[in-house]
Parts: structure tokens; sequence; C-alpha cells
């Protein structure tokens, strides 16, 4: 499907500016076509190549997807480099930044989505690395049916945001929508009794959700650029299966009301 490339401004409450990268797909001679919303966010460098290059494949699928630029509160919209520098500004801005800004920029960027005329008002989320860790919040709101969340770093430890007072695990009740999470089991950021503690808060909540964990799979693996050595382009294709299978199912189809009756599974081999 063609997309198309645009960007929109928003104004915060902290006075700044957040730039939303848009991907809007296109059906030639259909101007009005309704499309589900997506907001794809993004690691700690914000709207980099490989970033850009993953909202577009999910747009190319019939989606009307937005890449907020999450450091509006210091930084430009401008991606930070993949050096040094870069991962020192990103890490130092990640946990700098105040839990309920992060959470603006969601609504903002889901009001956003829900105020086009081509969009069909069912909204999604996903990211990587830090990214991931914004999707399971934007999963929070209950505007939002269906969150992926790539390798999602300080879920397990509370540590995202200002004072270190995440409370994204203790929430998880709220999540209403479908979620899946996506781990690889040789990431060093999300250890195994990390990505435990998170299957386990999330069974306990009643949350729908598919938990995926990718045996030779290492952190950022999607990351086609400046990946380390790590990114895995057979195993991110299986991955984008899976986030597609969800989000067709959860924002294109309109189900109606539920019957109410027992789902009786049968014992059958």
């Amino acid at each position: 499907m063609l997309i198309e490339e645009s960007y929109h401004d928003v104004k915060t409450s902290y006075g700044t500016t957040m730039r939303l990268f848009v991907y809007h797909p296109k059906i030639l001679n259909y101007p009005q076509a309704k499309f589900p919303g997506v907001v794809v966010y993004s690691e700690i460098y914000q709207v980099t190549g490989p970033v850009s290059r993953f909202a577009k494949d999910i747009a190319g699928q019939g989606f009307i997807v937005v890449a907020p630029s999450i450091y509006h509160n210091w930084e430009g919209p401008e991606a930070l480099a993949y050096d040094v520098e870069g991962t020192d500004k990103g890490n130092a801005y990640k946990i700098e930044k105040e839990i309920k800004s992060y959470d603006e920029d969601n609504s903002l960027a889901v009001d956003y989505l829900k105020s086009l005329s081509t969009c069909n008002g069912k909204i999604g989320a996903t990211g990587m690395c830090l990214g991931g860790h914004l999707a399971f919040r934007a999963a929070l709101d209950p505007r939002v049916s269906a969150a992926v969340c790539f390798f999602a770093t300080d879920i397990h430890n509370h540590a995202l945001g200002k004072g270190q007072n995440d409370d994204s695990l203790k929430r998880c009740k709220e999540i209403k929508g479908e979620i899946i999470m996506i781990f690889g089991c040789k990431d060093n950021h999300v250890p195994l009794a990390g990505r435990d503690l998170i299957r386990s808060e999330l069974r306990n909540a009643g949350v729908e959700m598919t938990f995926i964990e990718i045996n030779d799979a290492q952190h950022a693996f999607v990351r086609d650029e400046m990946s380390k050595g790590r990114y895995d382009p057979a195993t991110t294709k299986n991955c984008m299966e899976w986030l597609l299978e969800l989000f067709n199912r959860k924002l294109k189809l309109e189900y109606g009301e539920p019957d109410g009756k027992a789902v009786k599974i049968e014992n059958v081999c």
C-alpha cells in the first residue's frame, strides 16, 4: 500500500512542541478511506532511520502511524546519533523526563489520530526498547485496544522517569486491550527474573496477553542500523507477523456486541 509522509506539531503543557512524524496509507481514488491508528514509540534516540522504517512497514499494511519526538522537553525533533554522546543523552533524558510528561505525549498522539477524518477511531501502540515500555504505558489508556512491546526496558525494575516513581507494572490491571510482550532470551537489559516478573504480574492481572521469548535474540534485534551485531531480520519478520495479526484483528474488525455466552473448550486431541 502506498504511504504519504508528513509531520504534525502539537503544543504540550510543558511549553514545548512535540513533533509527530506521520505515515499515512493511501488508496488511489479513495481519499476518505478509513484506517486504524498506531502510535510507534522510539528507542532512546528519538525517530531514527530504523524507527522510521519500522513505522512505514506498519503504515504500508493499512494503519495511520504517528511517531512522537519524545525528548521535546530538551531537544528538537531531530534524532540523536547512534554514538557515545547520543547514547549518553538518550539514557539521561529517559530517567529525567517525568512520567506524567510521557503520558501526556501518549494522550496527545492518540488525540491527534482520533481527530483525523481518515481514522476509524481504533488505536494501537508499539515500540522498541524505551518505546516498548512507552507502548506498555500507552496500553493503560482505555482508548488503546492493542499494544506490541519489543524488548521493553525498565518495566521490571520501575526505573523509568524522574525520581524512579514508575508505576507501569503496578497498574497493569488497567490494561483493557490485548498486549504482546516480545523479549530476547539473550537480552541483558531485561534478565530472566525481570521477564518472569512481568509475565507473572500480567497473568495475575488477567490481561489478555501473548508473551514471546526468543532463544537467540539479543537487545535491539529489530534495529536494522547500528545494532552492534544484534540485528536479526528473520526474527524481526516473525515478530511483525505477530504484530500485524493482533493489529488487524483488534483494530480493523467490527465485532458488534458480545453475546454473553460462556466459552467451553473441549478437551479433545
